[in-house]
C-alpha cells in the first residue's frame, strides 16, 4: 500500500507540476499574443497616418492645381477680352488703285488707331496688307507689303513702338469682299490690323 501511496503520490506531483508547467506556458503565449496584438495594432495605427498624411497631401495638390487652372482660364479669358476690345477698337484703312501712299481719312483712323495702342503698349500688332485682284500675284504681295509698311511707318511716327508691330503680305489673297466689281476691289486694297493683348 505504501508503494501504492507513492505511486499516488508520484502522480499527485506530476499533475500538479504539469499544472504549473501549463500555466505558465499559456501566461507566456497569452504575454505573445498580447505583444503581437500591440505591434499589430501600433502598425495599423502608423499605416493609417500615413494614408491619412498621403490623403492631405493629395487634397493639397488637387486644391493648388484646380487654384493655377482657374487663373490660367481667369488670364486667358482677361486676355481674349482685352484682345476683342482692341480688335473693336482697330480700324481697317483703305488705299487708292494701285497706291502705296497714306490717304487722307486713312490718317485720322492710324492716328485712332496710334491712340489705342499707346494705352496698350504691351499689345502686339500685326498689320496685314491686301490687294484687289487685278495685277500678278508676285506684284499684289509686293503691293501688299508696301502698304502694310506704310501703315507700320504712319503709326510708329505716331509714337507706337516700332517692336510691337509686324507685318505681312496676302496680295490678293483672302479678299474681305469676294465679288468682280470696282466696290469689292476698292474694300479689298486694305490694310488690316490684327492686336493680341497681352
Amino acid at each position: 500500500m505504501r508503494k501504492n501511496m507513492i505511486v499516488i503520490g508520484f502522480l499527485v506531483l506530476i499533475a500538479f507540476g504539469m499544472t504549473i508547467f501549463t500555466g505558465c506556458a499559456e501566461k507566456k503565449t497569452v504575454v505573445k499574443d498580447e505583444a503581437l496584438q500591440e505591434q499589430r495594432a501600433k502598425a495599423a495605427q502608423t499605416a493609417q497616418q500615413d494614408n491619412e498624411a498621403a490623403r492631405q497631401v493629395k487634397e493639397q495638390a488637387d486644391r493648388e492645381r484646380a487654384l493655377r487652372e482657374q487663373a490660367e482660364r481667369e488670364q486667358a479669358a482677361r486676355a481674349a477680352s482685352a484682345s476683342a476690345t482692341l480688335d473693336g477698337a482697330v480700324k481697317d484703312i483703305y488705299f487708292d488703285f494701285d497706291q502705296s501712299t497714306i490717304r487722307p481719312d486713312a490718317r485720322e483712323i492710324l492716328k485712332a488707331n496710334a491712340d489705342v495702342f499707346l494705352k496698350n503698349s504691351t499689345a502686339t500688332i500685326m498689320i496685314e496688307g491686301y490687294c484687289d485682284e487685278r495685277g500678278t500675284a508676285e506684284y499684289n504681295l509686293a503691293l501688299g507689303e508696301r502698304r502694310a509698311q506704310e501703315a507700320k511707318k504712319y503709326l510708329i511716327n505716331l509714337g507706337t513702338k516700332a517692336l510691337q508691330i509686324k507685318t505681312i503680305s496676302y496680295g490678293e489673297e483672302r479678299p474681305l469682299d469676294p465679288g468682280h466689281n470696282e466696290e469689292a476691289w476698292a474694300n479689298n486694297r486694305r490694310a488690316h490690323f490684327v492686336v493680341n493683348g497681352k
